[in-house]
């Protein structure tokens, strides 16, 4: 079981993330690398619209085949290369994570590895 951290005295989440999640009782971790937009047949969404849907059906994805539920995931880091509106990135995560909450953190980079990769997440998964 995880437990939601809600300190007294600091500000509230920025967005719908927690500032800590303690995991209990947890006998499976997953810690995925850093998944991107890449479909199936190896094409690259041109739209960050398109690449959050997609990265996130791709987290999706190993987490099914990991057995892992989305009430699993403790940790999100989301890395958006700079220039990208931020706001489809975020809706994509709010409709994925549906209400669950995880702490996450959103890290602004120049660039990623390839040039049309606008987006990349890793999670830890615990249960």
């Amino acid at each position: 079981m995880n437990e939601i951290v809600v300190p007294a005295g600091i500000a509230p989440p920025a967005a719908n993330y927690a500032l800590g999640v303690v995991t209990t009782e947890a006998t499976r971790w997953l810690h995925t690398a850093g998944v991107v937009a890449t479909r199936p047949d190896g094409s690259v969404p041109p739209s960050i619209e398109e690449q959050a849907r997609t990265v996130w059906n791709n987290v999706g994805a190993i987490l099914e085949a990991a057995a892992m539920p989305i009430a699993s995931v403790v940790n999100v880091t989301t890395y958006v290369v700079a220039g990208v509106h931020l706001a489809p990135v975020m809706a994509a995560r709010d409709r994925f994570m549906d209400g669950h909450l995880a702490a996450s953190t959103l890290v602004v980079v120049p660039a990623l590895a390839r040039p049309d990769w606008l987006v990349e997440i890793s999670l830890v998964a615990a249960r």
